[in-house]
């Protein structure tokens, strides 16, 4: 027969787990297996040295009294994630372990040594503590966020919160699932109820609403959440969290109602312009064209012999009903511009360059102009409103010419790639009075003028629609130059347009 003692020492080596005898009050060591070796970290030669020779460190620590005080009262100790500390290869380490002591009692039943099991547990303390740490810091930050966090069984429907959900709730004790329900809005119950259907299909749920507070006030909140299924795929719990956004959902009706306010207002003041438009065609041209025919007349009258301030005032006459004209023209077609969609057509910019040469012929061969264009591309626009800003441009060039030289206009373009998208870069540039840099941005302002209107005629309104129509076609304009030494002006519009209408 194989030899009990030794089948019994063979399994005690063998066993993972920590296992050692101590005898008598010393606590000597008279049996320790391979796992408790290692955890003593002191070598192979221990059978024989006392449990406190052995291990010096332990003498102050509660792990050595509590040995010895199961060895005098007989009573077993167990111990769970208890920290010992021990010296391993010279240095003092903190361990944590799951042990016993255990009396062994002889035939008289008296104390004669103790057994002592364990098991380290050292990773699974740390990865325990780690976990709290994380834990606690994600809590935190949720607190700190405002949110609110709940967990809902769908068997059982009960629900566990934490954070600030139950201040958000405003709850004093722990409520169950359909009580929370009861508290929201009557109008939004229907779209919970929704959310939760759609999350059967998503596994994910979004929406807000409103609760009813005691005092019958409201307070909006948001609620997110996701179903947890268990091992059979089976819907088992709801995770998610709840935010306050009752602050902000009041700055977004404000902000609406302050839009809509807006929108009305800006309606009206359109509806203004587009009245005082009317009024400008209808009630001032009439008037001015009668102050322009009857000063013809009288001009013109045979028997009136008239001195030469008379003809002056005639002159000057004649110029003001011209410059009303052009002022008229010019907010008739400036606030217009935006109320009428335009129709999207292909445009060949060369025959609009020369419909424009021949509509500015006789300034042209007044102020003895040379006009240099180039061979343009076909885009894509409104003729009529493109045409305008050509002609505007052109007709800037001309008129705010050198007086002791003649205009010299050139015109150049160039094709660019930006985005994936085809442009046609249009530059004008001429050899007039110029502009001062720092006003290369004012001059497309509405009625901005940077000349008296006795030098210059014009309604201060012809840049200001070129931007306009640059824009509403997709594209830019932005002007350049030097005082006395010209300006250049570049036109960047789109090849193609989205849409059907400008």
């Amino acid at each position: 027969m194989y030899d009990n003692l030794l089948l019994l020492k063979d399994i005690v080596n063998q066993t993972p787990l920590p296992i050692a005898v101590y005898l008598g009050e010393e606590l000597k060591i008279e049996l320790a297996n391979t796992a408790m070796i290692q955890a003593w970290g002191k070598g192979d030669q221990i059978i024989g040295k006392t449990y406190l020779e052995l291990l010096a460190e332990i003498e102050n620590q509660q792990f050595y009294q509590q040995a010895v005080s199961v060895f005098q009262t007989g009573i077993p100790f167990h111990a769970k994630n208890k920290k010992v500390d021990l010296v391993i290869d010279g240095v003092l380490q903190s361990y944590y372990f799951n042990y016993s002591f255990i009396p062994l009692f002889d035939k008289q039943a008296k104390i004669y040594g103790i057994m002592n099991t364990g098991s380290d547990v050292t990773a699974l303390h740390l990865a325990k503590l780690q976990t709290q740490s994380a834990e606690e810091r994600l809590r935190i930050a949720i607190d700190s966020c405002g949110i609110g966090t709940y967990e809902i069984d769908l068997a059982t429907k009960k629900i566990k919160t934490s954070g600030n959900f139950n201040t958000i709730w405003s709850l004093d004790k722990e409520t169950a699932n359909e009580e929370l329900i009861t508290k929201l809005h009557p109008e939004d119950q229907a779209l919970r109820e929704k959310a939760h259907q759609q999350a059967q299909l998503t596994g994910k749920m979004c929406y807000e609403a409103r609760i009813i507070n005691a005092d019958q006030t409201i307070k909006w909140v948001k609620i997110n959440g996701k179903i947890i299924t268990d091992e059979n795929g089976i819907p088992a719990t709801i995770i998610g969290i709840v935010q306050n956004i009752h602050e902000q959902k009041v700055f977004e009706q404000e902000l609406k109602k302050q839009v809509a306010e807006n929108t009305r207002e800006l309606r009206r003041s359109n509806e203004d312009l587009m009245h005082f438009a009317n009024i400008v065609s209808h009630d001032l041209r009439e008037p001015v064209r009668k102050i322009k025919i009857f000063n013809t007349l009288l001009k013109e009258e045979k028997q009136s012999d008239f001195n030469e301030n008379s003809k002056k005032y005639f002159s000057k006459i004649d110029q003001s009903t011209q410059r009303m004209e052009n002022i008229i023209e010019g907010i008739l077609a400036y606030s217009t511009l935006d109320k009428s969609m335009q129709p999207i057509e292909n445009i060949d910019l060369n025959e609009v360059i020369e419909n424009i040469k021949t509509d500015l012929e006789l300034i042209i061969k007044e102020k003895g102009a040379m006009l240099h264009t180039c061979k343009c591309p076909q885009i894509e626009g409104a003729p009529i409103l493109i045409s305008q800003l050509f002609f505007n441009l052109i007709q800037n060039a001309l008129k705010f010419s050198n007086a002791d030289e003649p205009p010299r206009i050139t015109m150049t373009c160039s094709i660019l790639n930006n985005n994936d998208r085809d442009w046609v870069e249009i530059t004008i540039k001429d050899n007039g009075i110029g502009l001062d840099s720092a006003y290369a941005e004012k001059i497309f302002t509405a009625f901005e003028r940077l000349h008296s209107k006795d030098q210059y005629e014009g309604n201060g309104l012809g840049l200001a629609l070129c931007r306009k129509i640059a824009k509403r076609h997709n594209g830019t304009i932005n002007a350049k130059g030097e005082r006395d030494n010209g300006a250049e002006f570049t036109v960047v519009l789109p090849l193609k347009q989205a849409g059907e209408a400008l």
